[in-house]
């Protein structure tokens, strides 16, 4: 029912095909035709409601990812792949028999190459050997560089923070439930104040509370 060419940026943290059955709701089986049928179709009519000027992000993890990626290049096209951003967290439980899982995938795609990209808005403190982490600069050829006093752009790897499960403030009792701190980023980055925002898996509806927050306005639904 939402009209063509509507929404200004999509982020779904999508159900990852783990099989299990959470408190709050049946996830997807790791099997490429169950999760083309669920995808293919929902993902075609984001496309549709996005305007020419929006993104789309879609947060999973390693069972999924490369699926999801393959229906993005098909229905958004290969050349609109932004970004694949890794959110690395740290916590409880360590692999005995292969690394430890301890990151998430978020895929990053545009519907034209006129997207939405607010830069300064999700800078962060210079760290590292770079040089700029002081206020002196790099010289280069006889040329000082002088840092950003906003900080530095984001990588592509994103250090933030599980929800502990102790914060009663921001927790909600949602199995899967995100930080905000991570949602924050992604609305700052693509969309403006006053734009509408969507979440089609919104669970413990962060996002609707991020989008509030941050005077966007926000349109939401879950199975559940």
């Amino acid at each position: 029912e939402i009209k063509d060419n509507t929404i200004d940026l999509i982020y779904c943290d999508i159900l990852y095909g783990t099989g299990r059955n959470f408190k709050d709701y049946q996830d997807l089986k790791p099997i490429r035709s169950e999760i083309e049928q669920h995808y293919i179709p929902r993902i075609k009519e984001m496309y549709r409601i996005l305007k020419t000027t929006g993104s789309i992000y879609l947060q999973m993890d390693c069972r999924i990812n490369h699926w999801i990626r393959c229906i993005l290049d098909y229905v958004f096209g290969y050349d609109r792949f932004l970004n694949e951003i890794v959110w690395y967290y740290s916590g409880g439980g360590a692999g005995k028999s292969k690394f430890t899982n301890k990151h998430d995938n978020i895929l990053w795609y545009s519907k034209s190459k006129n997207y939405i990209f607010n830069a300064d808005s999700i800078r962060v403190p210079y760290e590292g050997t770079g040089g700029y982490q002081n206020s002196n600069g790099i010289m280069n050829n006889g040329k000082l560089y002088k840092p950003n006093e906003l900080g530095k752009i984001c990588e592509d790897v994103w250090k933030i923070p599980i929800i502990h499960p102790n914060d009663t403030k921001e927790r909600t009792g949602y199995d899967t439930q995100k930080p905000k701190a991570l949602i924050e980023r992604i609305i700052k980055a693509s969309s403006n104040e006053g734009d509408l925002v969507a979440d089609f898996y919104s669970g413990s509806f962060t996002t609707a509370e991020v989008c509030k927050d941050l005077k966007r306005n926000f349109i939401g639904c879950d199975i559940n």
